[in-house]
């Protein structure tokens, strides 16, 4: 009988930890404003409707941490990076309060500090995460969000930052928030919110999918679907 072949190990800590593969950190960043409030149910039914396709997609999720933050007057974590083949509930979020981005931005560098660090520690190898951040407004007129943003992206894994904008958002703004300018996205005038919101939450469970299949495949690339009735950002005058 041949020998048995040897495993490859990583280390940490002293301890031996067998290696699972690669995994993509998602964070959907959600305006929980009170100007949400006609739309927060439509955006937890999508919430919903995201896991329960990750579910029919094993092998995508597989290579999925999914994280939901939500943002008002401060942040929230409502759903740490978790396994949506194992989750059996999905956060309710609600519509209150004003809106501050530097307190989004704060919360996300804080989580990556502590998810990937986690991830590695259970054997990951852990790519540069992905931030879906949807915002109906303008911030704060005294939110240094700038500031935040960018201690957030001095960090050494700082992630891709997808800005959609809908409703009031100011294209410039979001703009702004995005790490390039491919990813930064605003619904087209005249369209209304709700609807802009549920093309932006199909193209988010579509991009999430996408991208476990394609890491699952190795090819660890974010994928992303832009929504339709969106236009890019920097297009809008």
């Amino acid at each position: 009988m041949p020998p048995q072949a040897k495993r490859s190990t990583c280390h940490h800590g002293g301890w031996k930890v067998e290696p699972k593969g690669s995994i993509l950190l998602v964070y959907f960043v959600a305006d929980e404003s009170g100007s949400m409030g006609n739309n927060i149910g439509e955006l937890n039914e999508g919430l919903v409707t995201l896991q329960d396709a990750l579910q029919r997609q094993p092998f995508a999720a597989a290579r999925v941490r999914f994280s939901v933050i939500g943002f008002s007057d401060t942040a929230f974590t409502h759903l740490e990076a978790a396994d949506l083949r194992e989750t059996t509930w999905l956060p309710s979020l609600g519509a209150n309060g004003l809106t501050s981005y530097a307190a989004a931005f704060q919360e996300l560098e804080y989580r990556i500090s502590v998810d990937i660090p986690h991830l590695k520690a259970s054997g990951y190898t852990v790519h540069r995460p992905a931030v879906f951040f949807l915002t109906d407004g303008q911030p704060n007129s005294r939110d240094n969000w700038r500031a935040a943003r960018e201690r957030l992206l001095a960090q050494p894994a700082a992630p891709n930052i997808l800005a959609f904008g809908i409703g009031d958002a100011d294209a410039d703004t979001v703009a702004q928030l995005a790490t390039k300018q491919h990813y930064a996205f605003k619904s087209a005038r005249g369209v209304d919110t709700g609807a802009a919101l549920s093309e932006f939450l199909t193209s988010l469970t579509q991009s999430v999918i996408s991208s476990g299949q394609a890491f699952a495949a190795g090819n660890a690339e974010l994928q992303f679907d832009r929504p339709e009735g969106f236009t890019l950002a920097v297009d809008v005058v």
